[in-house]
C-alpha cells in the first residue's frame, strides 16, 4: 500500500517539522531579512523536501484514479519522496545543538554568592550602648564594633583596639592582618581575634564588596562570546547553495527536461548541500574535548573557552592557592645553642596550639606530623597583631613577632638580621621567648606547590608569557616567583587592580587568567579566559570559564594543549564537509550525467555526518600531558616588557628613605601623608627597610614631600630615583 506508506511518511515527517519549528521560524525571517543563515538551509531543504513530496504524494494518489499499473507507482514511491530528508534534515542538526548546549553550562551563581558573603548585620556603638542594626542601614560617620569572630559590615577605619583581620575575601591572602588605629578595614572581612571599634567610611555599593560585585556584573555584560568557524563561513556558504539549486533548476528546465526533473535535481542539491555534517563539525569536536577534558579533571564549562584558552599567549596567575599550596608550613626551626629543635617545637606547640591563627595552626600541623606531645598551657591569652602568651610548667611563655618580642626583651642583632633574611625570603619569622630568656625563631611561609616549578615550565615551552599576580607584599612576591621559575610578577594587587592589571595585558595578546579566590572574580572575567582551581571560593568558580578540578598548574598546558588539539580537529572537520560538497553538489546536480537517486543522496549526507564524529571521537586518543609535541604560539607583541611591580612599566618612581620609624602605624602614618599630595598616585611604605616607594602622577615636589613626612615626626635622609 504505497499510499498509506506515503500518507505515513508525510504525518511522521509533518511532526518532526512541528517540533523543530524552530529552524522554519528562524532561518525564513532571516532570509527575507537578506541575512540568510545555516537555518535558512536547513529550513529551505526540509521545507522544499517536505512540499515537493506533498505534490508528488497527490500525483501517485492521480495515478491509482487513472488506473495507472502499480510498478509505476512504486517508482514514484521510491523515487519521488522526500519525507525521510525533511525529517532527518532538521533531526540531524537538532542532535547537533543539542551536543553543543551540553558542552555549555556557564553558571550565573557569581553574584548570588558574592551577595551571600555581605554581612547581615552590625553593631552600631550609640550613646555607650551596642545596638545591632540590619546592615544595609548602616550610614557613612556610624561608629560600629566588630568582635573576634565576627564579620566587619561596610568599609571603615578602625577608631580604636586591636585585631587580626582575615582578607582573604579581598586579597586572596591567608593570613590575617594586623589592624589598630587608623588601619582600615573592609567589607565582608572577618575578624578572627580581637575586638575593633570603627568608623564607617564606605556602605552599600561603594564598599569594596560592592565593588566586586558591580565589575563582575559589568565584565558578564559586555563579554561578546566567540564566533564558530562556521558561522563565519555560512554568511557564504548559504546564499551560495541557495543559488546553486535554484540555477541547477533553471539550467534543466533550460535544457529541455521536464520540471519534475529539474525540481528533483534542485532538492538534490539542497538535501546533499544541507549543512549537517558543518553544523556537527564544531560541536561534536567540542563535545569529544571537553569529554576528554572532564577525565582528566579539566571542565571546560563553554565551548567559547575550548576554542579561547588555545589561542592564550599571556598566561597570569594568581599566588596564594594557585602557585602556592595556601596554607603557610614551617619551613625553618633555628633554637638557640642551648636547645634542640625538637625541645623549641614543643615549647612552641604547647603554646600556639590554643590560637587560631594560621601561623600558629602551621606550627601544630608541624609538631603533630612529628609526633611531638603538648604540655598543658594555662593563662593563656592572645595579644592581636602581636602575639601570644602562656603559662607552661609553671614558666611564663611568649611567642610573636619581632617588634612584640623586642619589647620584653632586648634580641640579638644575629636573630634580627637572620628574621630579615627569612622575610627576604617571603617567610614570616616568630620569635619566642620564656621567663626573658629568647628560646628561638621559628619560619613559616606559604609554599609553592610541588608541581607549581614544573607546569610553569611546560607554559614556558608552549610559548606562553607567565605573570604572577599577588595581593602580598613585594619581598614575599620575589621569593615566591623566584621559586617557581616566574620572570614577571606584580605585588600589593587589590580585586580592582587585578582588573585593570588584566586589561593592560589584553593589549599586548589573547590573556588567560588563573585564579581561586574571591578577589580574583573580576579578573577571571576580565581575561579573555577565566581557570579556576577546584578547591578556591564558589565566586572563583562561577566566574572562570575552565575550571581545574586536580589544583595543578600543569593542568592549565594540558588544556591549552586539548584546546589546540580540538581546534585542530574542528579544522578538519569543517575541511571534509566542504569536500564532501564539493564532490557531491555536482553528482547532485545532474552536472555529471548521473542523476542521483534521492535515497543515495540521503545516505551520503548521513555519512558525512557519520564521518565528521568519527574524526572526532579520535580526540579520546589524545594524551594531552603529552609535551613532546609542545610547539609555541606567536609570541605577545610586547613580550620584551617586563612587568615586576604593579606600574612599574608604566610610571616613574621615587624612593624615599626615611630615618625614625619603627612599626607598621608609623609606616601607616607616613602612607598617608605622602598620598594626601596631589602629585603623588601611590605611596608604599615599609617600616622594615625605613623606605617609602612613591608613584607619582605629575610633576614630583621633593622638598613637599620632605615636609609631609617632617610633619608625620620622621625625617628623609635621602629621595631617588628608582
Amino acid at each position: 500500500n504505497h499510499l498509506g506508506l506515503a500518507l505515513t511518511q508525510m504525518l511522521l515527517a509533518a511532526a518532526v517539522m512541528i517540533i523543530n519549528h524552530r529552524f522554519f521560524t528562524g532561518g525564513l525571517i532571516s532570509h527575507f531579512k537578506g541575512a540568510p543563515n545555516m537555518d535558512t538551509l536547513v529550513a529551505l531543504g526540509s521545507a522544499v523536501s517536505f512540499g515537493w513530496s506533498v505534490y508528488t504524494l497527490y500525483e501517485m494518489c492521480g495515478f491509482v484514479t487513472r488506473g495507472v499499473p502499480n510498478m509505476e507507482l512504486m517508482d514514484m514511491y521510491h523515487n519521488g519522496l522526500y519525507f525521510e530528508s525533511a525529517a532527518m534534515i532538521p533531526a540531524l542538526i537538532t542532535v547537533g545543538k543539542m551536543l553543543e548546549a551540553l558542552s555549555k553550562g556557564k553558571t550565573t551563581d557569581a553574584l548570588k554568592s558574592l551577595m551571600r558573603l555581605a554581612p547581615k548585620t552590625a553593631v552600631l556603638v550609640k550613646d555607650g550602648k551596642e545596638i545591632r542594626i540590619p546592615a544595609e542601614k548602616v550610614r557613612i560617620g556610624d561608629i560600629f564594633a566588630v568582635r573576634s569572630g565576627e564579620s566587619i559590615p561596610v568599609d571603615g577605619v578602625v577608631l580604636s583596639g586591636d585585631g587580626a583581620v582575615n582578607e582573604a575575601a579581598l586579597t586572596g591572602e591567608a593570613i590575617p592582618a594586623d589592624k589598630g588605629k587608623g588601619d582600615e578595614v573592609k567589607a565582608g572581612t572577618v575578624n578572627q581575634a580581637g575586638f575593633l571599634v570603627c568608623r564607617a567610611t564606605k556602605v552599600g555599593e561603594d564598599t569594596a564588596l560592592g565593588q566586586i560585585i558591580r565589575m563582575i556584573a559589568d565584565a558578564s555584560a559586555v563579554k561578546a562570546p566567540i564566533a564558530r568557524i562556521a558561522d563565519k563561513v555560512s554568511g557564504i556558504f548559504v546564499p551560495a547553495v541557495i543559488a546553486l539549486s535554484f540555477a541547477t533548476v533553471i539550467g534543466w528546465l533550460w535544457a529541455g527536461e521536464a520540471a519534475g526533473f529539474a525540481v528533483e535535481r534542485g532538492i538534490a542539491v539542497l538535501v546533499i548541500a544541507c549543512p549537517c555534517a558543518l553544523g556537527l563539525a564544531t560541536p561534536v569536536a567540542i563535545m569529544v574535548g571537553n569529554g576528554k577534558g572532564a577525565k582528566n579533571g579539566i571542565l571546560f564549562k563553554t565551548g567559547e573557552a575550548t576554542e579561547t584558552v588555545g589561542k592564550a599567549q599571556i598566561i597570569a596567575l594568581d599566588k596564594t592557592g594557585t602557585v602556592t599550596s595556601g596554607n603557610p608550613e614551617v619551613t625553618d626551626i633555628v633554637p638557640v645553642k642551648e636547645l634542640t629543635e625538637k625541645t623549641l617545637l614543643e615549647k612552641a606547640f604547647a603554646l600556639e596550639r590554643k590560637s587560631e591563627h594560621p601561623l600558629a595552626k602551621a606550627i601544630v600541623r608541624a609538631a603533630e606530623e612529628r609526633g611531638l606531645s603538648a604540655a598543658e598551657t594555662s593563662d593563656f591569652r592572645v595579644m592581636p597583631g602581636n602575639g601570644v602568651e602562656g603559662v607552661i610548667n609553671g614558666r611564663r611563655m611568649r611567642g610573636g613577632s619581632a617588634k612584640y618580642i623586642g619589647v620584653i626583651i632586648d634580641l640579638p642583632t644575629s636573630a634580627l638580621a637572620l628574621a630579615d633574611k627569612f622575610a627576604e625570603q617571603g617567610k614570616t619569622p616568630l620569635f619566642f621567648e620564656e621567663e626573658g630568656r629568647l628560646l628561638g625563631i621559628i619560619a613559616a611561609a606559604d609554599t609553592i606547590r610541588p608541581d607549581s616549578a614544573e607546569g610553569i615550565r611546560q607554559l614556558k615551552n608552549l610559548g606562553l608569557r607567565v605573570v604572577m599576580l599577588t595581593g602580598d607584599n613585594e619581598k614575599t612576591a620575589r621569593a615566591i616567583a623566584a621559586a617557581a621559575g616566574i620572570d614577571e610578577w606584580a605585588s600589593g594587587m587589590l580585586p580592582d587592580g587585578k582588573e585593570e592589571f588584566i586589561g593592560r595585558l589584553k593589549e599586548n595578546g589573547t590573556v588567560a587568567m588563573v585564579g581561586d579566590g574571591i578577589n580574583d572574580a573580576p579578573a577571571l572575567i576580565k581575561a579573555d579566559i577565566g581557570i579556576a582551581v577546584s578547591a578556591g571560593t564558589d565566586v572563583a568558580i562561577d566566574s572562570a570559564d575552565i575550571v581545574l578540578m586536580n589544583d595543578r598548574i600543569g593542568d592549565v598546558a594540558a588544556a591549552i594543549r586539548l584546546s589546540r588539539a580540538t581546534i585542530a580537529n574542528i579544522r578538519e572537520n569543517l575541511f571534509w564537509a566542504f569536500f564532501y560538497n564539493a564532490v557531491c553538489i555536482p553528482l547532485a546536480a545532474g552536472i555529471l550525467g548521473w542523476k542521483m537517486n534521492p535515497m543515495i543522496a540521503a545516505a551520503a549526507m548521513s555519512l558525512s555526518s557519520v564521518t565528521v564524529c568519527l574524526n572526532a571521537l579520535r580526540l579520546n586518543r589524545f594524551n594531552a600531558y603529552d609535551a613532546s609535541r609542545d610547539r609555541p604560539v606567536k609570541p605577545p607583541t610586547t613580550a620584551d616588557k617586563k612587568v615586576n611591580d604593579r606600574e612599574s612599566s608604566r610610571l616613574p618612581q621615587k624612593t624615599v628613605v626615611i630615618e625614625g620609624m619603627m612599626c607598621g602605624h608609623c609606616a601607616a602614618a607616613v602612607k598617608k601623608a605622602l598620598e594626601k599630595l596631589s602629585f603623588v598616585k601611590e605611596a608604599t611604605v615599609s617600616y622594615e627597610t625605613g623606605k617609602a616607594v612613591v608613584i607619582p602622577e605629575g610633576a614630583f615636589d621633593e622638598n613637599a614631600v620632605r615636609t609631609a613626612v617632617e610633619d608625620s615626626g620622621y625625617e628623609v635622609s635621602d629621595i631617588k630615583e628608582g
